[in-house]
């Protein structure tokens, strides 16, 4: 597809500010870090309970979400798509991409629905030896089955919505459903027990869902989109969802091994472990919401035909995110163990960490303000296989065998950051390697899309 000349390219370009990145970003952040934050409230309603609630709480959701954490190709899949019908000034095939988007959230949510229904005793007990545990976390998760379906309507919803760049609507939809449900916790706990918290995730993701059904069909209605399934665009989303879980299931395999190592180090290394970790989990929301921004604005930059801005906006992101992600490193670096200090008390976990981990973790947030920027931009041209293989390479070369080696000579929690490290580093060469490169201008017209003649 040919680009628009410079001046014009120029003149698109500066409308992509700091001000219109954040304002796509912070409602995608929020949108991100509203179900972690319920997490910490039901964890800490549940622990009231005692150790074999708390325990089984902990093997349900954690089977809960690697079911619906690997399929957010329908959200990411769905802004890349989306994305580039609304640059090309074709709203209501946006609307269509995330309509068949919805098609497959039921599909493959009612598929998964019945597998976990039908097999969560056994799930369950894969995850802990306990039998009191495993069938009580069976409950639990026999419960929240009835949310799959509609936790991944609500991908594919804000997968359309963050195409055509409003990411205000699944805010406000994501803290319409938690909001009620943290209400409803503590009642709900009180009166069933363990199975008052998967309740209250159930009627938070209905009324999630709901809101999003409602916002498509209202959407469709008003553009006369049929709402019959098309099984090629199908077929093209499963397919760019395919190397996103591909991608995805890297990324476990990567931190399951990590926390693997710092079990046999010893607990405090896996104390010290869990701290950094949730803390660059939580650096990674941030940095995750720019990235976003980045894919719904080079998806719309290449469906309009303006590669050069594409580039721009690109490169435009990818500062800011850079400058934020420096900004971070600092104060990390200044605060180290008062940041620790927040979440132990424990002097020898206090000493793992600060004694050197810790400066592998701040040398990490700049690096990862470029890889999460520009991770969003491939993604926002449908680069899905090259970004895949990236991953499953920075796995294997980078990550892996660090992680083991410190296993293998006793080098501890420093050797096991430093694979995550190196992991960063090479994620970084692909994706600044790539960018600077034209293959990925052609990745976004790979798969098929839907046409306004299709409808």
């Amino acid at each position: 597809m040919s680009s628009l000349n410079d001046d014009s390219s120029v003149a698109h370009s500066r409308e992509v500010t700091f001000r219109t990145i954040v304002s796509l970003a912070l409602p995608a952040l929020g949108v991100l870090a509203a179900p972690a934050l319920y997490v910490l409230l039901d964890t800490a309603v549940i622990g009231r309970l005692g150790a074999v609630e708390l325990a089984a709480l902990a093997a349900g959701s954690t089977v809960f979400s690697v079911v619906t954490t690997q399929l957010t190709f329908l959200a990411y899949g769905t802004t890349a798509r989306a994305s580039r019908a609304f640059g090309r000034g074709a709203v209501k095939d946006a609307v269509a991409e995330g309509l068949q988007a919805t098609w497959v959230a039921l599909l493959v949510g009612g598929i998964l629905f019945a597998v976990v229904g039908i097999f969560a005793p056994t799930f369950t007990s894969w995850l802990t030896p306990e039998q009191t545990v495993a069938r009580e976390a069976g409950i639990w998760l026999r419960i929240a089955a009835f949310a799959i379906p509609l936790t991944l309507i609500a991908q594919a919803g804000n997968g359309w919505l963050r195409g055509i760049q409003n990411t205000r609507a699944p805010l406000v939809y994501v803290l319409a459903g938690l909001g009620p449900a943290a209400l409803a916790i503590i009642p709900l706990v009180s009166a069933f027990g363990l199975a008052g918290s998967a309740m209250a995730v159930l009627g938070g993701e209905l009324i999630t869902g709901t809101l999003f059904l409602r916002r498509l069909l209202r959407e469709c209605a008003k553009r006369e989109i049929a709402l019959a399934p098309r099984r090629e665009v199908i077929v093209s989303q499963l397919v760019l969802g395919r190397d996103l879980i591909v991608r995805s299931l890297s990324f476990q395999v990567a931190f399951l091994s990590a926390a693997a190592v710092a079990g046999r180090v010893g607990a405090t290394s896996l104390g010290g472990h869990q701290v950094m970790l949730q803390l660059w989990n939580l650096i990674s929301l941030l940095l995750d919401s720019l990235a976003i921004a980045a894919q719904t604005l080079v998806g719309a930059a290449l469906g309009a035909g303006t590669v050069a801005v594409a580039r721009w906006t690109g490169r435009r992101v990818t500062y800011w995110s850079a400058g934020i992600s420096v900004g971070l490193a600092v104060v990390f670096a200044v605060l180290n163990a008062a940041i620790v200090r927040l979440f132990t008390s424990h002097d020898g976990v206090i000493d793992a960490v600060v004694s050197g981990p810790w400066w592998i973790l701040v040398a990490m947030i700049p690096i990862g303000g470029v890889v999460f920027a520009l991770d969003g931009v491939l993604l926002g041209a449908s680069d899905a296989a090259y970004l895949r293989n990236a991953t499953v390479a920075s796995v294997l070369l980078g990550f892996l065998p660090p992680v083991w080696l410190a296993n293998f000579f006793g080098w501890g929690l420093g050797g096991i950051w430093a694979g995550l490290l190196l992991f960063m580093i090479l994620r970084l060469a692909f994706v600044t390697v790539r960018f600077m490169g034209t293959k990925w201008h052609g990745a976004a017209h790979a798969g098929s899309e839907v046409s306004s003649e299709a409808q």
